[in-house]
C-alpha cells in the first residue's frame, strides 16, 4: 500500500537528494548496486544515498565521495524495502538519460535499485519484492514502462546487469 507516496512495506530512510517532479510519473527504472563493489549485506548504500557514508572507510569510497545521488527504494538481498524518496518526488538515480526520446528520465520514473551488481545472480526474494512492488505502484500511478538502467542510459551504465531475470518481472510488464 501506498500512502502519501510512501511504501507502507519499506523502512523510511529520507534522503535530501532529491527535489520537485514537474511532470507525472510513467516509468520505473531498475538498477543495480552494491558498496563497495561485489560487496553485500552492509550499510554503506543506506549511508550513501542518506549522506552519512564515511569515505575513509574504503578505498573505493574515495571515487564516490562528490556524488549526491539517490533512488525511491533499494531492495536488498534479503528481500527487505528502503525508500529514501517519497515516490511524488525527483530522486537522483539515472543521471543522464534518455527514453523514447525524453530526456531526464529521472524527472518522469521511479528508481529502484537491486542490491547487486552485474556478475552475481539476483536472490528469488529480491524478485518477489521486486514484483510486489511493480504491482502496487502499477495501482497508484500511471506506469508504462519498466526498463533498466542501461536501457535510459546505453553506453554509460550496464546494470541491472546481464544476471538479471526480466522473464521473472514479465506479468508485470505486460
Amino acid at each position: 500500500m501506498i500512502h502519501n507516496h510512501l511504501l507502507s512495506s519499506a523502512k523510511q530512510s529520507p534522503s535530501d537528494n532529491h527535489n520537485e517532479r514537474g511532470v507525472g510519473i510513467s516509468m520505473v527504472v531498475i538498477h543495480s548496486i552494491s558498496l563497495p563493489p561485489g560487496e553485500f549485506d552492509n550499510n554503506y548504500i543506506e549511508q550513501f544515498f542518506t549522506n552519512q557514508l564515511d569515505f575513509f572507510a574504503h578505498p573505493y569510497f574515495k571515487t564516490i565521495k562528490d556524488l549526491q545521488v539517490s533512488a525511491h527504494l533499494l531492495i536488498r538481498r534479503d528481500g527487505s524495502i528502503i525508500q529514501f524518496v517519497p515516490f511524488d518526488k525527483r530522486a537522483w538515480h539515472a543521471g543522464k538519460s534518455s527514453f523514447n526520446g525524453k530526456n531526464n528520465c529521472n524527472d518522469f520514473s521511479i528508481g529502484i535499485e537491486l542490491e547487486g551488481d552485474d556478475n552475481t545472480p539476483y536472490e528469488s526474494v529480491q524478485y518477489q519484492s521486486l514484483n510486489k512492488t511493480l504491482k502496487t505502484l502499477k495501482s497508484s500511478y500511471p506506469i508504462k514502462d519498466i526498463v533498466g538502467h542501461s536501457d535510459v542510459s546505453p553506453g554509460r551504465k550496464t546494470d541491472p546487469g546481464d544476471k538479471f531475470e526480466w522473464s521473472k518481472i514479465n506479468e508485470i510488464t505486460e
